[in-house]
């Protein structure tokens, strides 16, 4: 009988994510391929620590622990490791009891073919061209902010897997965004009032976000075992758009901070999040000192459009003169 992925929570995450490899990694670039496989192929029965998702993965395996009857979450391991290489991971799986049976490893190769076809939800990677591979193929995607002096700890009891959001560019596109970049706070906040029952495009997590919400569901309110935040930098009067959209994509958000510029760190902190995704380094940075934290690439095809449109004009123009720049360059051939 055929294994199916359809119905669960399929997430994908690297070994640098999952455990402590800081060392090996940095072994790997300083020597080379030959003297990391030596080392990990001598070291294979030594444990690794736990890395910063390894919190987040537990929570999320014990989803299939609950009542229900079924198992809704499914985590593979993805990694640019060889097969050779490999044992001193699933060596570490084991003696951590993560239920983690399944595996790709492609020896240097990319891993972006694969994530459609083993339908991941959820892609977590140290790696930044897997995961814009990822976030161009339009699968939730985030390179993991790596904080050697933090070690994150797991939830004690039966608490909450704890989700945090930004809005801009991570549930929703960035084309507000560009306007409060392009023309200030003022420009923003009146394009946002003046559009205020007008649903967000949804951005790279928005289909994350739905499945979360899809999961939520399945439980009584009061047992509900995923939490989820939404903490952004906009504030009044730029609030209404946001939850509006929530309402009309039928999604809960459990918990909103509306911080208008205040640091999101200690609000993540206070909210114990098992992890945090945003676009911005600048917010990442500091986050991934007190929880879990991945910074979300703009998708490619945005970043084109976006020149191109400033190059352009809109998009009627755009379209003539493109068609006779290239018709150009190939008379010029």
């Amino acid at each position: 009988m055929v294994y199916g992925l359809e119905d669960k929570l399929v997430v994908g995450i690297s070994s640098r994510a999952l455990f402590d490899l800081t060392m090996e990694n940095a072994l790997f670039e300083e020597e080379g391929v030959e003297s990391y496989r030596n080392y990990q192929i001598a070291h294979e029965n030594e444990i690794l620590r736990p890395g910063p998702g390894f919190a987040l993965v537990k929570a999320l395996l014990d989803l299939n622990k609950l009542p229900g009857g079924r198992d809704r979450v499914e985590v593979i391991v993805m990694s640019r490791n060889s097969p050779d290489t490999s044992l001193r991971v699933f060596n570490a799986i084991r003696f951590y009891d993560l239920a983690i049976t399944r595996a790709v490893l492609v020896s240097g190769a990319s891993l972006a073919p694969y994530l459609e076809a083993f339908k991941t939800d959820l892609f977590l990677s140290a790696h930044e061209e897997d995961v814009q591979a990822a976030v161009d193929s339009g699968i939730a995607a985030g390179i993991i902010c790596e904080n050697p002096v933090h070690e994150y700890k797991e939830a004690a009891g039966n608490s909450p897997i704890k989700i945090a959001f930004d809005a801009d560019a991570v549930l929703f596109s960035d084309e507000s965004e560009c306007i409060y970049k392009k023309k200030g706070l003022a420009a923003f906040e009146e394009n946002e009032r003046k559009n205020a029952k007008l649903p967000l495009m949804e951005g790279p997590f928005a289909n994350f976000l739905k499945i979360i919400a899809g999961l939520q569901k399945e439980f009584q309110p009061e047992n509900v075992p995923i939490r989820t935040a939404l903490v952004t930098s906009r504030c009044a009067p730029a609030h209404e758009r946001v939850i509006r959209t929530l309402r009309e994509w039928d999604v809960r958000i459990d918990e909103a901070f509306f911080l208008g510029g205040i640091e999101k760190k200690e609000v993540l902190r206070a909210f114990g999040a098992h992890i945090f995704f945003d676009d911005q380094s600048t917010h990442t940075i500091p986050a991934s000192e007190v929880v879990f934290s991945a910074r979300v690439p703009t998708p490619v095809k945005e970043l084109r459009g976006k020149e191109e449109k400033e190059r352009y004009g809109d998009k009627q123009q755009f379209s003539g003169m493109y068609a006779k720049e290239r018709k150009d360059k190939r008379e010029a051939v």
